[in-house]
């Protein structure tokens, strides 16, 4: 466990920015300490709000030095330097992102490509141990020429039809990693971008969603302030209204196609090819789980597709794909949630339910997690007792006035306990499919094959171990919560350990936006931590998706404490158990996860033994004004509702924190970049923390790096080994200790 760090400095003297504490009296300002629950509204923190103001990052770089201080410098342990080089081996699966006139492209970063570059090769040369790439992009260069630090977001590729070769896409970049992105439209055989002066496509900076409608229209929804536009964005900061924008035209000039409300969450326009059929598709995001939408019917008018509010739509050849969140009767049958259908889309828009075929029916322990299409096939991914399952449905094609039809062909299931999923670059040309499994402790192997014959399949690329997994055992376990209900969750450690105790355990968890957690290869967890002798566990809790829509709805808006209801009855079972011991078991979670532990912190603090909290929701009072905040109410309920206020303010952290109580020693990381989780929450609950006193709290803020925390692979292994030199310090060599609170609250 032990890092290579000079020892903490004593604790004496902390700058809070606007004020000063000195030592570690309880006696404060009853003024300073707001807000409670009994004064919510009067929060003297606002102004660490103001993300880049002088001196709120005065005060960042202030508390990121008592940070590196008391852990010593990451980039100075040798755990920093193995963490990296893994982040950085030439030994990383290079997946494949797209399949574009028969070349391969994969987006890679290492210690030479830092931002990254975007290559592209042949299948054959791909199959080679180390291919010989063609650079098609290369953001270090541009970062350097711009003197901007780019962040890759991903690429929209023109579609002309079947057979037209693709030239044209449009690459989102972003700023240090936040979500806004600039879009640029780029050229594939020249491999430039096309400058606007000379009619190429450029949106400035913003949240924004674009598709191309053909070689010189797109569909985008953006920030239309900076064109003269007023109120193009929803509450949450997302569009609210999809324009059709002309080449050679200001974006000024583009035509209104569709609108929502200011209290949605987005609107965004789809226009894309399936085989031989064209979908234009506009969606109104009304909640984070409810939408409407509206097609192209066969006279060319959109009309809305008569579905559940709360169900998710897709498209597959000449058929909807419809993913249920609650029971719909329809047609005399009724269909429970978590089901997923098909249906030919045209007779559907029309009000014919008729067609409706069932592809996925769940059970008491099996769920839909996933789905992935190929030229002929339906690919679902499932989970059973979050165990994988891969199933085949094959679609034949209507042809000459025949209707499409539907058959499952084969089914299979993982081996012992990992992971298997399948993706696919090519789906309107092939039926070519990418399989990939992998565990906690087993390296991730890459195969390709085909969806006809998945067992005939070629491994093309694999991990090698990154760590020592010699001795480490898998286990799944299930814990009993508040209520009853079985938690399931995942174990790694050491066969060999007694059951005594003895064991530094990190417990990891989510729940939350219907996000299930599977096993993966842990490389960085197992450098940084089981390598030394700790145990890890990930918790499957309510709020999450392992067992369908029911454990989602189980943990929402007033029902949250479900959620930590199961989390804290894992860490009691891991006791019960002998696996570990409350002061020397941690638990870590990032973003809704960040909220989970900051719960952990404020509702049991008694089994924890230090908490790592990263870009987390904390403060639940404002976190709908905060950036995409107001997008997550449908999770989380609306706090200006009163009884919604009611049952937030019950797993608000800010708002919870008590005076004269002990808390463990707490790790909050964020970053100014963040423009999803807004780095407020961290800032203001760090700052509360030291005013009651709690010197244990510490704090780092990544001056880039968005909702991951992290631009490049430096950035990423300097906060994995922060959190890692936190652990070490607080559970193992007790050198961070609990620490009471004075007068944090009335």
């Amino acid at each position: 466990f032990r890092l290579i760090a000079p020892p903490p400095p004593p604790l004496t003297s902390i700058v809070l920015g606007r004020q000063q504490l000195v030592g570690r009296s309880s006696h404060r300002s009853m003024a300073m300490l707001k807000p409670t629950l009994d004064c919510v509204g009067d929060d003297p923190r606002i102004w660490l709000e103001e993300v880049e103001a002088e001196d709120c990052l005065a005060w960042v770089r202030s508390i990121n030095a008592q940070a590196t201080q008391t852990l010593g410098e990451p980039s100075e342990s040798d755990t920093y330097k193995r963490i990296l080089a893994i982040l950085d081996s030439k030994d990383k699966i290079p997946s494949v992102g797209r399949v574009l006139n028969g070349l391969y492209y994969n987006f890679w970063q290492d210690d030479v490509h830092v931002k990254g570059i975007w290559r592209r090769c042949t299948l054959d040369e791909y199959r080679k141990p180390a291919p010989a790439w063609e650079e098609v992009l290369d953001l270090d260069a541009l970062s350097a020429k711009e003197g901007v630090t780019w962040v890759w977001k991903g690429s929209t590729v023109l579609d002309e039809g079947a057979g037209v070769p693709a030239e044209r896409v449009l690459l989102k970049l972003s700023r240090g990693g936040s979500d806004a992105v600039e879009v640029r439209e780029f050229d594939l055989n020249s491999k430039r971008f096309l400058p606007a002066a000379d009619g190429g496509f450029f949106v400035p900076e913003a949240k924004t969603f674009v598709t191309y409608k053909d070689r010189d229209t797109l569909h985008i929804g953006t920030d239309m302030t900076p064109f003269g536009v007023d109120g193009s964005l929803t509450d949450s900061g997302y569009p609210r209204t999809a324009y059709e924008w002309k080449r050679g035209t200001p974006l000024s000039a583009a035509s209104l196609l569709f609108e929502g409300k200011k209290e949605d969450v987005l609107v965004v326009t789809m226009h894309h090819r399936e085989r031989a059929f064209w979908h234009s598709m506009r969606e109104r995001a009304i909640t984070f789980y409810t939408s409407e939408y509206f097609a192209a019917n066969e006279a060319g008018d959109f009309v809305q597709v008569p579905v559940q509010e709360d169900a998710k739509l897709d498209t597959f050849v000449d058929q909807y794909i419809i993913e249920l969140r609650s029971d719909w009767a329809v047609g005399g049958r009724t269909f429970p949630a978590g089901s997923l259908l098909a249906t030919a889309a045209l007779p559907f828009l029309s009000g014919d339910v008729s067609g409706l075929v069932a592809l996925f029916t769940p059970t008491e322990t099996a769920s839909l997690q996933d789905k992935c299409d190929t030229y002929n096939y339906l690919i679902l991914e499932c989970l059973d007792d979050v165990r994988s399952e891969l199933r085949f449905w094959r679609y034949t094609h209507p042809a000459a006035g025949a209707k499409g039809t539907w058959a499952l062909e084969r089914s299979f299931k993982g081996e012992g306990i990992g992971s298997l999923s399948v993706g696919s670059s090519n789906a309107n040309e092939s039926d070519e499919i990418w399989l990939t499994t992998t565990s906690y402790t087993q390296p991730t192997a890459y195969e390709l094959a085909t969806a006809e014959a998945p067992e005939k399949k070629e491994r093309i690329k694999a991990l090698p171990s990154f760590y020592d997994a010699s001795g480490l055992t898998t286990e799944q376990r299930f814990a009993t919560s508040k209520d009853g209900t079985r938690v399931p969750y995942f174990l790694i450690r050491k066969s060999d350990k007694a059951l005594d105790g003895s064991t530094p355990t990190l417990l990891y968890g989510y729940g939350g936006f219907e996000i299930s957690l599977t096993p993966s290869y842990i490389a960085t967890v197992g450098v940084g931590w089981l390598e030394r002798g700790g145990a890890y566990v990930q918790a499957n809790i309510r709020g999450g998706g392992e067992y369908g829509p029911r454990w989602h709805q189980a943990a929402l808006k007033a029902s949250r404490n479900k959620a930590y209801e199961d989390f804290e009855a894992v860490a009691v079972d891991l006791v019960k158990l002998g696996v570990t011991s409350h002061d020397i078991l941690a638990c870590e979670g990032g973003s809704n996860g960040g909220l989970l532990v900051g719960n952990m912190l404020t509702r049991s603090p008694q089994l924890w033994g230090a908490i790592v909290c990263a870009v987390p929701l904390l403060d639940m009072r404002r976190f709908s004004k905060l950036l995409a905040g107001a997008s997550w109410m449908g999770e989380y309920g609306d706090p200006d509702k009163e009884d919604e206020w009611a049952s937030l303010q019950n797993y608000s952290p800010y708002h919870q924190l008590k005076a004269n109580t002990t808390y463990p020693p707490v790790l909050f990381t964020t970053s100014t970049r963040d423009d999803r989780v807004h780095p407020g929450h961290a800032r203001k609950m760090v700052h509360k923390l030291l005013e009651c006193g709690m010197a244990s709290a510490l704090y780092y803020e990544n001056i880039e790096g968005g909702h991951g925390g992290a631009a490049d692979n430096k950035q990423r292994a300097f906060m994995k080994t922060l959190s890692y030199s936190f652990l070490q310090r607080a559970l193992v060599d007790k050198e961070i200790q609990p620490c009471a609170t004075g007068a944090c609250s009335s």
